[in-house]
């Protein structure tokens, strides 16, 4: 096993640097690679649940009668506590062992799917999800930190392609999956399959992961670390996902919470307000971690880890990229769904064209690799998902072809196959061993922050846009005053839903030989949105594509010792 030891100065010398003759690791045995399997799937099964909840959410706003900041909350909430726990269950992982916390999560998370499963509104869904969101906070930087010990030199490349072929592949497959199983069976299975899939996960990965821990860890339990990064996280998702519908400023409407109430004519918002409780808990969070780790107190975020460039500008680049990737997965089954009138599984099929790409890009991945180097791969692949959201951006219409939206698609599932893997061992390349968990536990939260801001912003994008283009697209039909309002806000608040009820009805609808304009007038509306909102998931990946030509930099410039 190779070891790795922090520099005469404090600072951590990165794995890239060590001499040669520590640089030598052992092959891995076939358990090894057998676990690295397992410890995927595991991983696997957190990434689809993430990505088939997305094709079901307009049947499941339906059957719910979701408004468009619950549907928001079913993704961000399952995000928020996922990114507010996973830095305390990394450092769980590297004391008590991280199989024990792969296996407790598993557990954890099919218990969350079966309440999921269950849930008949709104509260017990999010209260579901919640769930579901510790178990994956158990299994994530476990697998994670798992891998990055059992894989060393020259078979890690090999290790977290494997790695990351499975990653994408579960992201990409989600879709498809959720399509068929709303269509041919409920919602409702979305969450069911998680139940076999967790038995048989749980007794293979006893069978061929072997128990890992790191470092002996410093006294105490960062109790205070746990909840500052956790208001800090949960006020800024909040402020975004809400203020479109509570003010940016000035209030516009009740904000009940606990039992209180947060008045429409209070004097500010309680948007701002949030984000100020944001910034001082994270300012805080920040300076609170120096302090553990000045006084050598067990912390949850070793602020050393950003002495590494590599580290700093890989999860830069990883967390606007998941912002990004996740906008885009937000808005996409709306508009097939709404906009062109697709079934669940044909949604499901289009969206299925990232997992064609996605699965193209895994064969060459490791050959670019080899000749670009892994950063050069992240930079290639994140400009193809650039180049593929731009051109859906152009494309999309109320009157698109439904197949003509799969060929960016894949463009984009071939940039997020090049992507993703070679990102992730970079970042980690040189985080010493022993505190793996902690790396890889920060760059999982990254991600998770980046997921949760990306269904945020770009909810926040889409309902400010149809606010403004579903009235236009209604007045410009024929269609105005208070009816038209009425209309134009059920269908903001329904995330669209009500144009598949429109369309559904037809002219029994209470809106007579009308009903046809108005949807095609909504979807013309809603389809101008989706742009507009697209436009951030573009704007987001441009940053990510700036900030792996630095990573690319910092990875060539050696790092001194």
């Amino acid at each position: 096993m190779t070891k790795h030891a922090p520099g005469g100065d404090g600072a951590i010398t990165p794995a890239s640097t060590l001499p040669d003759d520590l640089a030598d690791v052992a092959a891995p045995s076939r358990r090894d690679w057998a676990g690295l399997a397992m410890l995927s799937i595991a991983l696997g099964l957190i990434v689809l649940d993430g990505t088939i909840v997305g094709v079901a959410l307009p049947t499941i706003i339906l059957d719910l009668n979701l408004d468009l900041t619950d549907a928001q909350w079913v993704n961000s909430l399952y995000a928020v506590l996922l990114a507010a726990l996973l830095l305390s269950t990394g450092t769980l992982a590297d004391r008590l062992g991280r199989r024990r916390l792969v296996l407790a999560g598993i557990v954890v998370f099919v218990g969350g799917s079966l309440l999921a499963a269950a849930a008949s509104s709104a509260g017990p869904l999010l209260t579901a999800r919640a769930v579901q969101a510790v178990g994956a906070a158990f299994i994530m930087p476990a697998t994670l930190s798992s891998v990055n010990t059992l894989f060393r030199g020259r078979y890690r490349a090999a290790a977290f392609g494997v790695w990351g072929a499975v990653i994408s592949g579960a992201a990409a497959i989600g879709p498809l999956l959720g399509g068929a199983l709303t269509q041919w069976a409920s919602w409702h299975w979305i969450f069911l399959v998680n139940l076999p899939l967790g038995a048989i996960l749980f007794v293979a990965v006893i069978f061929t992961v072997p128990e890992t821990r790191g470092e002996k860890a410093r006294p105490g339990v960062d109790v205070d670390g746990a909840l500052l990064s956790a208001i800090g996280f949960g006020a800024l998702v909040f402020a975004v996902i809400e203020g479109p519908d509570l003010g940016w400023w000035t209030p516009t409407a009740d904000l009940s919470l606990f039992g209180l109430t947060w008045p429409a004519d209070a004097p500010v918002s309680a948007t701002p307000i949030a984000l100020a409780i944001a910034a001082v808990a994270l300012t805080l969070f920040v300076l609170w971690e120096r302090h553990r780790e000045k006084v050598h107190r067990s912390a949850l975020l070793d602020l050393s880890l950003f002495s590494l460039r590599t580290f700093s500008w890989g999860n830069l680049t990883a967390g606007t990229v998941a912002v990004g990737e996740f906008a885009l997965l937000f808005i996409l089954p709306l508009y097939l769904v709404n906009v062109l009138g697709l079934e669940v599984i044909s949604a499901g099929l289009v969206l299925a064209a990232m997992a064609f790409g996605a699965f193209l890009s895994g064969a060459s991945a490791r050959h670019l690799a080899a000749r670009f180097g892994s950063p050069g791969t992240v930079l290639i692949g994140l400009g193809l998902e650039l180049i593929g959201v731009l051109a859906l951006v152009l494309l999309i219409r109320d009157d698109t072809h439904a197949w003509l939206v799969a060929i960016p698609l894949t463009v984009y599932g071939l940039g997020l196959g090049l992507a993703s893997a070679q990102l992730t061992g970079t970042v980690l390349r040189d985080v010493p061993v022993a505190i793996s968990g902690q790396g890889s536990a920060t760059q999982s939260t990254v991600r998770q922050i980046g997921s949760a801001l990306g269904t945020a912003f770009a909810g926040a994008a889409l309902s400010i846009s149809l606010a403004r283009t579903l009235p236009a697209a209604l007045e410009n039909a024929g269609l105005a005053g208070g009816p038209a309002d009425q209309l134009a806000e059920s269908t903001r608040q329904s995330a669209g839903s009500t144009i598949g009820v429109l369309r559904d009805h037809g002219d029994a609808s209470p809106l007579g030989d009308h009903t046809a304009a108005a949807v095609d007038a909504l979807a013309h509306g809603f389809a101008d949105a989706s742009r507009w909102a697209m436009l951030v998931a573009a704007a987001f990946l441009a940053l990510g594509f700036l900030g792996a030509a630095f990573l690319r930099r910092a990875s060539a410039t050696p790092v001194a010792q």
